[in-house]
């Protein structure tokens, strides 16, 4: 337990040495995919399950619960962000467990922005056609189970951004630690550092623009305007959360009991780098870990005040998740749901499967 504390310590530590940066600098940050979860199940919690997230979902909240996919487990989820604006996020991921306690993970998250006109400071009204943004990263995690009550896990992700004939390439890494303990391993910590990682800049044919020289000969002159770099929106979270059994007792092996019924309680933090700092509580009702409804809400500094406010996002999320073996001891397959409350749009809804072989 003491060891345990010493590493949380010691990453919070880490972590408040990130965010020791000037508060002005609010917004300068990029890549704010990076930050965008699409995955049906963890959004329901607006994503605040640190400390208790599990499967293939946690690559993008917190590592260290991929430890806890057993043998294959498969996942996808799309997202309509912010429905009105014609956005849509994709995730998919696969994880594979290997010698009982070691957990491999995919991942990769790309988002569909549409066909947008393309116009020029000569053609303002369009004309020219079309292009389609890129915005993609991918992500391998590995995760291990230390003891029954200790598990930690990294994440390297790589991040690559097009718009037309720029590109901005950049690479960020994701830590974290979860912490269970309790008379029936209700008690959950976690803790997590993600998006360090390198500066992005922007490169490209289309930051050169060409002008016409008139002297005593005509001709054309290519000019380069020169980026500047954007920082990753770093994030530390802190989260905690208790499971209440509930329901009567059944053994499943000798002295070996399970319930029913369960309600989790948990309440999160996280602090922003280059955002208003966030936190938030949530409950999720579980029967027989097959049908599971949940619902949070995020508060944000400046959040019921208009000229402070930042989010089109409320803090109202929910969703639920029906999780059934496709045969006893067997395969299962989940279907997740989510919706976050938006002002304005018509909020975010987000769909998803899960397949645990």
């Amino acid at each position: 337990m003491k060891k345990i504390l010493a590493i949380l310590l010691i990453a919070v530590s880490f972590g408040n040495n990130v965010f020791a940066g000037n508060p002005d600098r609010r917004g300068e940050a990029g890549a704010y995919e990076l930050v965008m979860n699409g995955w049906a199940r963890s959004s329901g919690f607006w994503s605040m399950n640190t400390a208790g997230v599990k499967g293939i979902e946690a690559e993008r909240i917190n590592p260290a619960g991929v430890a806890f996919s057993r043998k294959t487990e498969i996942g996808a989820a799309y997202t309509l962000w912010l429905q009105g604006s014609g956005v849509g996020v994709a995730h998919a991921g696969v994880a594979q467990q290997f010698k009982e306690t070691n957990v491999i993970a995919l991942s990769i998250q790309a988002l569909n922005l549409g066909s947008i006109e393309r116009t020029t400071t000569q053609n303002p009204e369009g004309g020219l056609g079309t292009y389609k943004p890129t915005f993609l990263n991918i992500g391998l995690t590995y995760a291990k189970m230390f003891s029954n009550s200790i598990s930690g896990g990294v994440t390297f992700r790589m991040v690559n951004e097009g718009l037309g004939n720029l590109n901005a390439f950049g690479f960020a890494i994701d830590a974290g630690l979860q912490y269970v303990t309790g008379p029936k391993d209700n008690i959950h910590f976690g803790v997590s550092l993600r998006n360090v990682g390198t500066p992005m800049k922007f490169k490209g044919d289309a930051l050169g623009t060409s002008q016409q020289i008139i002297s005593s000969t005509t001709y054309q002159l290519t000019v380069d305007n020169k980026p500047n770099k954007f920082e990753l929106p770093t994030q530390l979270n802190i989260g905690a959360a208790y499971d209440f059994w509930m329901g009567k007792k059944i053994e499943v092996s000798p002295k070996v009991y399970k319930q029913n019924y369960r309600l989790t309680a948990l309440a999160n933090f996280t602090s922003n780098a280059f955002g208003y700092d966030n936190y938030g509580v949530g409950l999720e009702f579980g029967w027989k870990e097959m049908l599971m409804l949940r619902a949070a809400y995020r508060f944000e500094t400046g959040q019921f005040k208009k000229d402070m406010r930042l989010n089109v996002y409320t803090g109202f999320a929910a969703g639920f998740t029906f999780d059934a073996p496709l045969k006893k001891d067997g395969p299962r397959l989940g279907i997740d749901y989510s919706f976050r409350m938006t002002q304005p749009f018509a909020g975010t809804h987000s769909i998803g499967l899960h397949f645990n072989l």
